[in-house]
C-alpha cells in the first residue's frame, strides 16, 4: 500500500493513515474559517440595522451553516488528540470522513446562503437568487457529482 492510500492493491481499506484526511482539511477549514471571520464582523457594520427582515434570518442561517462546518471539519483533529493512542485507526478515519462530509455539506449550503445574502445586497432579490442557483450547482456538479462520475470512470 502507497503512503496516503486509503486502499491496498486488493481494493480493501488501508491501515489509517491519516495524511490525505490532514490535506482535505487544510483546504476545507480556511474557507469555513473566512466565511465565519466575515460573518462574524457583519452585524457590527453600521449598514446591517437597515437589512430587512429577510435578509437578517437568511445571515441567521447562513452563519449558523458556517459554524456548523467549523465544528464537523475540525472534529476529528480534536477527537484524534482526545482519544490518544487510537485502538481503531481505521474506524476512526471512517467516523472522521463522514464529519468531514457532513462539515463540507454544512459548508456548501453556507456558500449559497452567503451568496444570496452578499449578492441580494448589492444587485437585488433577483439577482441574488440567481448567483445563489449557480453556485449550488457549481457545488454540486465538482464537489458531489463529478467524484462519483471519476470514481466509475478510474
Amino acid at each position: 500500500m502507497s503512503e496516503g492510500s486509503d486502499y491496498d492493491e486488493n481494493g480493501r481499506e488501508g491501515d489509517g493513515d491519516f495524511s490525505d484526511m490532514l490535506s482535505e482539511m487544510r483546504i476545507l477549514l480556511p474557507g469555513a474559517q473566512m466565511l465565519s471571520a466575515f460573518l462574524v464582523i457583519l452585524p457590527f457594520n453600521s449598514g446591517f440595522a437597515q437589512i430587512v427582515h429577510m435578509e437578517k434570518l437568511l445571515f441567521l442561517a447562513t452563519f449558523f451553516f458556517a459554524l456548523t462546518s467549523l465544528v464537523l471539519l475540525s472534529a476529528p483533529a480534536i477527537q484524534h488528540r482526545v482519544m490518544r493512542p487510537l485502538k481503531d485507526r481505521v474506524r476512526f478515519k471512517r467516523i472522521a470522513t463522514r464529519q468531514i462530509v457532513a462539515g463540507a455539506f454544512a459548508l456548501a449550503i453556507a456558500l449559497v446562503l452567503g451568496t444570496d445574502l452578499v449578492i441580494s445586497e448589492v444587485f437585488g432579490a433577483t439577482i441574488g437568487l440567481l448567483a445563489a442557483g449557480l453556485m449550488a450547482l457549481l457545488i454540486v456538479v465538482f464537489w458531489w457529482v463529478m467524484p462519483v462520475y471519476l470514481r466509475r470512470k478510474i
